[in-house]
């Protein structure tokens, strides 16, 4: 694929380069601010308390610490995200990767200092402060979350030790497997012709047309994950060992109940969803039976997953992309056009595949209201559709601009919101004015990732609960780990999938193992909601732009619940996952007619 006419991301209008005067000049700065903010944690004595302060000394304590500490950490994110572009398109970068060394050594102190704040607010009385304090009700739902968290904590010392101990620990092990894994060269033959390409190039040839260059691309795939599987399994069970020790001192049931506090949902949301979940298996198997029919196989392998269909599927190439995005976005709102116009041609996007560079796509805010997109982006449908789902990331933290820091956090349950709505958008218009054949390859795309997003989510979601089960007795060897992932996979896929040509080795290749537990069931959860709110969008669209953008700027201000409930939606009830769920069975059922019509 032609690579050298896509766009990099410009990262000279933060600093002119890495090793810049400018850059060490706010580097340094930094720095001093954290001794400044340490200084005043420890003249204002911010720590766990026995007793809640007096409300007014409370309220002068959290009016003088909470705009310095939102400051420092605004600053402190810009910085760690420039250093990361340079990382995240060549990890081979010595440099970006020292500088980096050096950032989480100082994020380690800030670390200590978020963990005293919380343990501070979370033992004061905190609707006192809220009542007393307009700052306080600013921050009230920070101010709620940290009254829990503070109730897990451990004792102040052995937070801190364990704050330190994460910088040769988890942090090291998931450093490690970001550098390993996006440094991998995999050797493979195409048509005849041995090549040696970059994991990334590789996993892009599961889109190829031609079926033996993605089961050429797959055999290698899977040869080069074996030959480099007990480093990633070190990491991996180091990672979670880790996250199971914490949790039990942290007095949480297990790593899942955490994580559903930090994703803003609770058991009963997670269950509603995942029970519409496995109801719904049976309608993307039809779809994986369909999409066999039109590739003339008998059952599609793990490498026909992401094959296209369509005898002349159109070839989105990126120019064309780009000028479809700013048009189709114009139809919800001229806002969300300029915006996206905006991130073309400030050149905040980064789409070539390249060596070095991280796999996949993901959207990082940078400053304000700027935001950094990576893809590896690929001329097809799915591409495009990536293209406008990231641009929805950076759109929901174009919202978020005018937040505080504690006001902008937003849970991965809401992250995915205002990118599934995009995402929609764009593939509803793709579809109105394509052929036939057009509307099976466009169709296919979005039925592919809404399977990827639902099924393979699920897998993903049974593979990490069972090793944290198991991870409780010992660490696990790596064919375990491939036994639990072939198992989670024949679970969720059933008889849609050929049994004999599985992914194995899914959790080396998916980094989100290797960050936050649970990485997974809040995609699903940003999906179904996602669609959820697009058709409202459709039943009342002035209605709807009038609250949407105000929503996705409240994502770090009340929970998952709570949101929804402002647009009537019940998201602990099963019906509300399977409304959004029959959105992706009517189009199961338009892929199946249009392939029988092919």
């Amino acid at each position: 694929m032609e690579t050298k006419n896509l766009p990099r991301w410009d990262m000279s209008v933060v600093y002119p380069s890495l090793d810049s005067p400018e850059f060490e000049r706010d580097f340094r700065s930094f720095v001093r601010a954290i001794d400044e903010l340490e200084g005043l944690f420890e003249n204002a004595r911010i720590d766990r308390t026995d007793q809640p302060l007096d409300v007014n000394t409370a309220v002068a304590i959290f009016e003088a610490v909470i705009p310095q500490y939102n400051a420092l950490m605004e600053f402190g994110h810009t910085i760690e995200a420039y250093i990361y572009s340079f990382i995240a398109t060549d990890s081979r970068d010595e440099y970006a990767q020292m500088r980096m060394s050096e950032m989480e050594r100082e994020e380690v102190r800030l670390a200590k200092l978020s963990t005293r704040l919380t343990a501070w607010a979370g033992s004061q009385d905190v609707e006192a402060l809220i009542e007393r304090s307009e700052m306080a009700r600013q921050h009230a739902y920070w101010l709620r979350r940290a009254k829990v968290y503070a109730e897990h904590m451990m004792s102040p010392a052995e937070e801190s030790l364990a704050t330190e101990m994460s910088l040769t620990g988890s942090n090291a092990w998931s450093k490690f497997y970001g550098n390993l894994s996006s440094q991998i060269m995999v050797e493979l033959e195409l048509k005849g012709e041995r090549q040696t390409l970059p994991m990334s190039m590789v996993r892009n040839l599961a889109v190829d047309p031609d079926r033996s260059v993605r089961a050429a691309a797959y055999h290698a795939e899977l040869q080069a994950w074996e030959r480099h599987a007990m480093p990633i399994a070190s990491a991996l069970n180091s990672i979670k060992g880790e996250t199971n020790l914490l949790t039990r001192r942290r007095k949480w049931r297990d790593p899942l109940e955490a994580s559903l506090f930090r994703n803003a949902i609770d058991e009963a949301v997670l269950d509603a969803m995942m029970t519409a979940a496995h109801e719904s298996f049976p309608h993307f198997r039809r779809y994986l039976h369909a999409k066999a029919r039109a590739l003339g196989i008998e059952r599609c392998a793990w490498y026909d997953l992401f094959a296209p269909v369509g005898k002349d599927a159109k070839r989105w190439e990126y120019d064309e992309a780009k000028q479809f995005i700013i048009e189709q976005f114009a139809t919800y709102s001229q806002k969300m056009s300029d915006f996206a116009r905006r991130a073309f041609e400030e050149n905040w996007i980064d789409a070539p595949p390249m060596p070095g560079k991280r796999d996949g796509a993901f959207c990082m805010r940078l400053r304000k209201d700027e935001s950094r997109i990576l893809t590896n982006y690929k001329p097809s449908f799915n591409g495009l559709s990536t293209l406008a789902h990231e641009l929805g990331h950076a759109y929901h933290n174009l919202c978020l601009a005018n937040r505080t820091y504690l006001q902008r956090f937003t849970p991965m349950t809401l992250a995915e919101t205002a990118s599934i709505f995009c995402e929609t958008i764009v593939r509803n218009a793709a579809l109105q004015n394509a052929t036939p054949e057009e509307q099976i390859a466009i169709l296919e795309a979005s039925l592919q990732g809404n399977c990827q997003v639902v099924v393979d989510i699920t897998s993903r979601f049974l593979f990490e609960k069972a090793v944290f089960e198991r991870r409780n007795e010992r660490e696990l060897s790596v064919s375990e780990l491939c036994a639990l992932m072939r198992e989670a996979q024949e679970q969720t896929y059933g008889d849609g999938l050929d049994p004999q040509s599985l992914h194995p080795y899914m959790w080396c290749a998916k980094p989100h193992y290797y960050g936050s537990a649970f990485y997974n069931y809040p995609y699903m959860f940003g999906l179904l909601f996602g669609l959820g709110l697009y058709a409202l969008y459709l039943d009342d669209p002035d209605g709807f732009r009038a609250r949407y953008d105000d929503l996705l700027s409240s994502t770090g201000m009340a929970d998952a619940p709570t949101l929804a409930e402002q647009f009537g939606f019940d998201i602990r009830k099963p019906d509300f996952w399977r409304n959004s769920l029959e959105v992706i069975r009517q189009d199961v059922e338009r892929f199946e007619a249009l392939v029988q019509g092919a």
